[in-house]
This record gives C-alpha cells, sequence and structure tokens, in this order.
C-alpha cells in the first residue's frame, strides 16, 4: 500500500470503530450530534473540502458533490427526528471503502504496466583507456562499442561484436525462456544479459531505440480513448446534474402534491427519499470500473509482448472478422536460402557474381541471401548505375556489363525471353547485355507457428484470412496451401496491396474490422489504411511499427490470435459492467423513489455496486491463459 493508501486505512478503522461504540452508546440530543460529528469529519472531511472547492470553480456536479449533499441532508433529517445519524456516517464510512478499493486496483494494474516500463536503462558502458565509464544512453552515438555486464539491461539496439550470452526477454516479449545470442547476431535494448560479458555495436540512437519505442507507445496509450470510455464521459456529464435535478423534484414535488390531496406534507419523508437517490445515482462504479477495464487490458497484454497503443484499438480488435497478412517476415522467416541455379549458359559462381553485386545495395532478404550465397565480399567500385525497379527487381552496371536481376515482370519488361522454373520458390532471373544468362531459386521457409496461429485465429472467430505478396503466385498458392489461408493475392506492388486492402474494406459490414499484418517498410500504408494495424515489433522495420495500432514484440503470429482474445475478454468485462451498474441503479433508483429503499440499500446501490464492477474490472489483467 502506499502512504496515502495507509492513511486512508487508518481513518477508515478510527471511523468504523467510532461509530459502533456511539451506535450503542447512551446519549442524546446535541451532545449525541457533536459526537457523530467526530467519526463523519475523520472519514469525510476530504468529500466535504473537494465539494466545496467543485462548488467555487464552478464544476457543481461530480460524485463529491453528491455524497456531501446526501450525507449533510441525512444529518439534518437526523436533527428532526426522521432519521439516524447512523446512516450520515456510514454512508461516507462505505464510500471511502469503495475509493480504497478503487485506489488499490488501479495502483495494481499501473504496477503490471510498470512491470513492462521498468525496461528503461539508467546508463551505457563504454570501454576509456581499459576502464568502464558510465554515460546517459542518450549521449551514445550510432556506431559506438558499448560493454555490458552480467545483469544490466540493454541500453541501445545493436549488434553483438563479442562475447556470447543468454539474454532474459520477458519485459518486451512475454516470452520465458531466455534467447542466446553469439557474435553478429542482433540484440534490442531493454533485454537483460543474464550471464556473459557482451560488446554491443550500436546500430540506433538512445531515441530510437526499441526501448524508448516501447516507452512511448505506453505513456501514449491512455490519450486514445474508447467508444465506451467516450459514452461513459458524456453519460456522467449529462447524468449527474439530471439526478440532482430529479432529486430537488422528488423532495419538492412529494410534499406539494400531498398538500394538494389535503394530506399531511411529510417534508422530512419526503426529503430523506430524495437524499437516498442522490446516494444511489452516483456514478461511480461507471466512471472507475470502464476506463480501469481498458488500462489492465492494456497493461494484460503489455505483459504478453503485445503493445496496443490505446484503449480504441483494443475495443476495435474485439470486432476483427478478417485478417490480411503479408507474406514474408509476417508468416515466413524471411530468411531466404539460395535452393539451386538452373538454366545457367555461365559457371554458376559466375552467375551468382553478377547478381550478387547487382543486388548490393538493396536490404531486401532476397538481394542478402544472393549476397551469402556468393559468399565473398563484394566490390562495390565494380558496381555503378543501380537502378530498384520497384516490386520487379533491380538493373545496374556490373564490371562493364549490363545486368538485369529480378522476376519475371522485370523480364518481360526488357523485352528478354526467359525460362519458368518448375520449382516452387522465389525466382530471380538474371540477364547480362541483353540475354538470359539463367535464374537462381530462393526459398523462404514457413514460420513454425504460422500453421497455429491461422488455426486460432479461426478459433478466436476470425472469419476470412487472406495473404497478400509480391511473391510469385505459386509461391503464394504453396504458403496459402499449406497455412489453410482463405484466399491469397500474388505478384502486388506495395500500391496493390492498398488497392486489395480497400476492397476488402469496402466489402466489411459496418461493424466488421479488418487487420492487416505486416513487417517492412513498404507495408506502413497498408497498416496505416486497415482498421487495425499489427505490426511485427521485433524484426519490423521502425516505419512500420510507427504506422502499426499494435506492435508484437516477438514476431510470433500466434499472438494476433492473442491479442483479439484479449480484447474481446476486455469488451465483455467493459459491457459486463455498464449493465450491471446502470441496471441496479435503475431498479434502486425507482425503490427510492416510491420509498422503498432506506439509505443502506443506497449505500450497497453506490459502494458496493463500485467494489463488484471493481473487482470484475481486475479480471482483465490476468490474461496469460486466454
Amino acid at each position: 500500500m502506499t502512504k496515502k493508501q495507509k492513511k486512508n486505512l487508518i481513518r477508515i478503522i478510527i471511523a468504523a470503530v467510532l461509530l459502533v461504540v456511539l451506535h450503542f452508546a447512551p446519549i442524546e440530543g446535541w451532545i449525541r450530534f457533536g459526537c457523530y460529528m467526530v467519526p463523519y469529519l475523520v472519514i469525510g472531511y476530504d468529500i466535504l473540502k473537494k465539494a466545496g472547492k467543485g462548488i467555487w470553480k464552478r464544476q457543481v456536479f461530480d460524485e463529491n458533490f453528491l455524497m456531501a449533499l446526501a450525507t449533510v441532508g441525512a444529518i439534518v433529517v437526523a436533527l428532526t427526528g426522521r432519521g439516524d445519524y447512523t446512516e450520515a456516517v456510514a454512508v461516507m464510512l462505505f464510500y471511502q471503502i469503495g475509493e480504497l478499493f478503487q485506489s488499490y486496483a488501479v495502483g495494481k494494474s499501473r504496477r503490471n504496466i510498470s512491470a513492462l516500463m521498468d525496461i528503461r536503462p539508467d546508463y551505457a558502458n563504454i570501454e576509456t583507456d581499459g576502464a568502464l565509464t558510465q554515460v546517459d544512453p542518450d549521449e551514445v552515438a550510432v556506431g559506438t562499442e558499448i560493454v555490458v555486464q552480467p545483469g544490466e539491461k540493454i541500453p541501445i539496439d545493436g549488434v553483438v561484436t563479442e562475447g556470447e550470452s543468454f539474454l532474459d526477454t520477458a519485459a518486451l516479449t512475454g516470452e520465458s525462456v531466455p534467447r542466446v545470442v553469439r557474435v553478429g547476431d542482433d540484440v534490442t535494448s531493454g533485454s537483460i544479459n543474464q550471464n556473459g560479458v557482451l560488446r554491443i555495436r550500436t546500430t540506433k540512437e538512445f531515441g530510437e531505440s526499441t526501448v524508448s519505442k516501447i516507452l512511448e507507445l505506453m505513456e501514449n496509450a491512455s490519450s486514445r480513448k474508447s467508444r465506451s470510455e467516450n459514452f461513459i464521459s458524456k453519460f456522467a456529464r449529462y447524468y449527474t446534474p439530471a439526478v440532482c435535478i430529479g432529486a430537488l423534484l422528488l423532495a419538492i414535488a412529494g410534499p406539494l402534491v400531498r398538500l394538494a390531496m389535503g394530506l399531511s406534507p411529510m417534508w422530512s419523508d419526503w426529503i430523506y427519499r430524495a437524499l437516498t437517490f442522490l446516494v444511489i445515482s452516483c456514478p461511480c462504479a461507471l466512471v472507475v470500473s470502464i476506463p480501469l477495464s481498458f488500462f489492465a487490458g492494456i497493461g494484460g497484454a503489455g505483459h504478453e509482448g503485445i503493445l496496443i497503443k490505446g484503449s480504441n484499438y483494443l475495443e476495435a480488435l474485439a470486432d476483427i472478422n478478417c485478417v490480411v497478412f503479408d507474406k514474408t517476415g509476417t508468416m515466413t522467416k524471411g530468411v531466404f536460402e539460395v535452393q539451386g541455379i538452373h538454366h545457367s549458359e555461365i559457371e554458376d559462381e559466375e552467375l551468382l557474381r553478377y547478381a550478387a553485386h547487382a543486388e548490393c545495395a538493396s536490404s531486401h532478404p532476397i538481394s542478402k541471401s544472393l549476397r551469402d550465397a556468393y559468399g565473398k565480399e563484394i566490390d562495390r567500385s565494380l558496381v555503378t548505375d543501380i537502378e530498384e525497379i520497384g516490386g520487379n527487381g533491380v538493373t545496374a552496371c556490373v564490371d562493364g556489363h549490363r545486368v538485369a536481376c529480378g522476376n519475371e515482370k522485370l523480364m518481360k519488361n526488357l523485352g528478354i525471353l526467359h525460362r519458368e522454373c518448375s520449382h516452387v520458390g522465389t525466382v530471380v532471373h538474371v540477364a547480362v547485355d541483353g540475354k538470359y544468362m539463367g535464374h537462381i531459386l530462393i526459398a523462404d521457409m514457413i514460420k513454425d507457428e504460422a500453421r497455429e496461429a491461422v488455426r486460432q485465429l479461426v478459433s478466436a472467430g476470425v472469419k476470412k484470412t487472406v495473404m497478400l505478396t509480391g511473391d510469385s503466385t505459386r509461391v503464394a498458392e504453396k504458403v496459402a496451401g499449406e497455412l489453410s489461408i482463405d484466399a491469397y493475392h500474388a505478384e502486388l506492388l506495395p500500391g496493390d496491396k492498398v488497392e486489395k486492402v480497400e476492397e476488402l474494406l469496402a466489402s466489411q459490414g459496418s461493424k466488421d474490422r479488418l487487420a492487416f499484418v505486416g513487417d517492412g517498410i513498404n507495408d506502413a500504408p497498408v497498416l496505416s489504411r486497415a482498421d487495425i494495424g499489427i505490426a511485427m515489433g521485433a524484426m519490423g522495420s521502425d516505419a512500420a511499427i510507427e504506422a502499426a495500432d499494435v506492435v508484437l514484440m516477438d514476431d510470433n503470429p500466434v499472438k494476433i490470435a492473442k491479442a483479439i482474445r484479449i480484447a474481446k475478454h476486455c469488451i465483455r468485462i467493459v459491457y459486463e459492467n455498464i449493465y450491471f451498474a446502470i441496471g441496479v441503479k435503475l431498479l434502486c433508483l425507482l425503490l427510492g423513489a416510491v420509498g422503498l429503499a432506506s439509505m443502506w440499500l443506497a449505500i450497497f446501490a453506490d459502494v458496493g455496486v463500485m467494489v463488484i464492477a471493481v473487482l470484475n474490472a481486475i479480471r482483465t489483467l490476468f490474461v496469460k491463459r486466454i
């Protein structure tokens, strides 16, 4: 508990003890009134103070005003002999118990998110003259070599240049099993080095590193409110004044009607009903539990390595009925390997040399696989006039020869006769000086989790799965078939993907939502256009992560279904609280208006409903087994 929570708990205990003692004490009149004011002020002075400030600032209608008005009114009624001081003190006491409970629940949610936020590194180690110096991560330039010792957090994204160790990535990915890293492996900031000493060459500035982006996403998540939260805020703005007016009318209209009928007005009885009506009407359960449900849901998802940028996106995830995948790096590993060289008119090594040099400026995984297969250092001085043709390939001048390297479209556009490949995979055709020289077969491996991901999406309620790729139709057909994906579209340029998503969005129902999952720079426009953009965070490009609404920190597609289940679990709890709170309050308001509800029932309708709603909201934190 915090100091403030402990202080409130002590106040509650003192007030409760005094209330019990006074209830059985044989005192009457003004002495009894004075004695009851002690526990009342002990437990309620802050509520009265807040209500007074609200009136002074002309922001009258909130729960503090309702509590102050109802309890002061109950004391006045007790002075007339109609009620009991115990009721007034009890209303304030149980309200404070509810507030303490709510504060503890919010604190628990914050601690859950704080565990994720604790990935912020405090320093980076730089070796100077054989000694380690701790510096601010913000001051470390790209390309600097830093040292990370056992037990320390990796402060900045980089590449291991020396050492081998296990990394604890649980705070980033939710994955409890440490992963081993060696020389040449990429490492992300926020991971904890478990055993060996690592030397890391930084590849990003601290502000652009994974840890900084995660912190920024989590800090900004609460600013993007869901429809339910906006509804509750608007509801409370109109609801509170309405019930205050209703209570006033109840206190005045009832006695006036009785007078008109020639009966005793019974002012104290109707004022008591109006005060009971006020206590019942307090909207605490809704105002507290709904934002808490979303807050806890985002925190629980973050603990599982699923970063959701706002409660509006969490709400939209629950309505997903169509998921569209990029292929490379999303459903496949994005690790291409040369599987064969076919119909080569020259030596295989020479064909690879031309292809590797032509592709030397590209960061595409296929280009990297060609360079890896060549296995020798690329002499960039031999390469000039590189021209990358989006979605087709590249052309370049290599050692004085004009080389074209790409897919069938490139060959057709250049008017070069080529030979088709009978094997399934990505085929890179190579032409030198306008003459076809053969093709290189490259294959990408399907992720181990991809099949399970599609199966779980179906079980999570997704009705349609679609794959979009720039790869050949044969490759797309093979991958879609193996993964049981409903539909696929192949040989697409980045602009074509946007068009396909537009078509799918147009065919959606008004309440249905479409999610696109991607990882590359060319996926950023599609991620922005979809109802929900989901980026693969660990290997995804910065542009994709920036454009996405949801980021999966460990590139595991199974977590797409997990995110949808978490969202549905959260929304179900939100609506349970809305229906329960409004239903109970309406029933109790009706009973209060006709005089069948006492102040004790009002306490249950206010504090009891709030406690039950908060308890229900806390369930959104527990997402491990969803």
